[in-house]
C-alpha cells in the first residue's frame, strides 16, 4: 500500500489549491489499547489535524481508547462502540455472549453513533450475538459500522429493514459488486478504509469512477489505524486521497473526502452534547 501511496505523490504536485487542501471525515479510525502508550491522546490528535482531518469516526478494544480521544477533542472525535473488550476477540465475539452485557453497560455510561467497526462473515449474523447488536443499533437509533462480505451485510437487512450500515473496506468486494449493493439497500454506506485497487498508481480506477459518479453520496474515505504503527500513515493517507479525489468532479470529490461524513453522522455527533 505504501508503494502505491508514494506513487501518487507527483500527481499531488498538480493538484488544484482547492483539492489540495480538500478537508477528510476519516470514517474508519482505531485507538485500542495497545496505541495508548506508544502514542498518547495529544499526539493522536495532533496527527489527525495535521492530516486535515475535519471529523474522525473512532472506536477501538476496549472502547476506553475512544472514550480518551473523544474527552481530549469532542469537536474532532465522533464515538462508535466497538464490541470487543480487547484485540484477541474479533475472530470469537459473535459466540461469545458476554459482549451482550459489556455493550448494554457501556451504551448505558457513555454516547456514540454507531456500533463497529465489528467484524461478521456470512452465516454468523445471524447468531443471538450479532442479533442483539443489531436490535442495539435499532433501540438507540445507531448505525452498524460492519466488516462483512455481502451475505452478512443481507442479513443484517433482513433482520432490519431500517438497519443504517457503514461498510467497512466496501466488503473488499469489487466496485461491480458494491454498486449492487448500493442499488438494493438505500440505507448502505461504504468507507474505503485500507484499499487502494479504486485508485492504483494514485490513478482513478474506471470502474470505481463509475461507482463514485451514480452513487456520489454513499462513499467516505478512512484510513484504519488497526494498530499504533498505521497511525503516521493518517498524513500520507489524507494526502493520497486528495490526489485521486482531484480527478473527480469538485462537489464529488468534496463529498466523498468529507461532506457524505458530515450528512450522515454530523447531526449524531451534535447530538452526543445535549441532555
Amino acid at each position: 500500500m505504501r508503494a502505491a501511496i508514494a506513487g501518487s505523490f507527483l500527481a499531488l504536485a498538480c493538484l488544484s489549491a482547492s483539492a489540495a487542501q480538500l478537508p477528510i471525515f476519516d470514517a474508519h479510525i482505531h485507538y485500542s489499547h495497545d496505541t495508548w502508550e506508544a502514542l498518547p491522546p495529544k499526539a493522536a490528535i495532533a496527527l489527525l489535524r495535521e492530516a486535515g482531518v475535519m471529523r474522525a469516526l473512532v472506536s477501538s478494544s476496549n472502547d476506553d481508547g475512544t472514550q480518551k480521544l473523544h474527552a481530549e477533542a469532542p469537536d474532532l472525535i465522533v464515538p462508535e462502540l466497538r464490541p470487543y473488550r480487547r484485540r484477541g476477540e474479533i475472530g470469537g465475539w459473535v459466540r461469545d455472549e458476554t459482549i451482550i452485557a459489556h455493550v448494554e453497560d457501556r451504551l448505558k455510561r457513555y454516547r456514540y453513533v454507531a456500533i463497529g467497526e465489528f467484524h461478521v462473515s456470512g452465516g454468523d449474523a445471524d447468531l443471538p450475538v450479532v442479533r442483539r447488536m443489531v436490535q442495539l443499533a435499532r433501540e438507540h437509533k445507531l448505525f452498524l459500522h460492519a466488516h462483512s462480505d455481502t451475505d452478512a451485510v443481507e442479513r443484517i437487512f433482513r433482520q432490519d429493514p431500517g438497519a443504517r450500515v457503514l461498510w467497512a473496506h466496501a466488503g473488499f468486494a469489487p466496485p461491480e459488486r458494491v454498486r449492487e449493493m448500493l442499488r438494493r439497500h438505500r440505507n448502505l454506506w461504504c468507507d474505503l478504509a485500507f484499499r487502494t485497487d479504486h485508485a492504483p498508481g494514485g490513478k482513478l480506477d474506471p470502474g470505481w469512477r463509475a461507482a463514485f459518479l451514480e452513487f456520489p453520496d454513499r462513499f467516505m474515505v478512512g484510513t484504519d489505524t488497526y494498530a499504533a504503527e498505521r497511525w503516521p500513515f493518517v498524513v500520507e493517507h489524507a494526502r493520497w486521497s486528495r490526489a485521486w479525489l482531484a480527478e473527480l468532479p469538485p462537489d464529488v470529490a468534496e463529498k466523498i473526502a468529507w461532506r457524505n461524513g458530515e450528512v450522515v453522522f454530523g447531526p449524531l455527533a451534535a447530538a452526543l452534547g445535549k441532555p
